[in-house]
């Protein structure tokens, strides 16, 4: 992820950007523990 600062401005935007970077993290972690072919069925449509 490699983030060392936040590229944003005010609480509301930080809070968005800190969101979408777990988010993301939260999604890599997945891929590496469940697998991609069975995360992307597990999802709705």
């Amino acid at each position: 992820m490699r983030t060392t600062h936040f590229l944003m401005r005010r609480l509301k935007n930080v809070r968005t950007e800190m969101a979408l970077n777990v988010l993301a993290y939260n999604i890599k972690c997945m891929v590496a523990l469940v697998g991609i072919k069975r995360l992307m069925a597990a999802m709705p449509a």
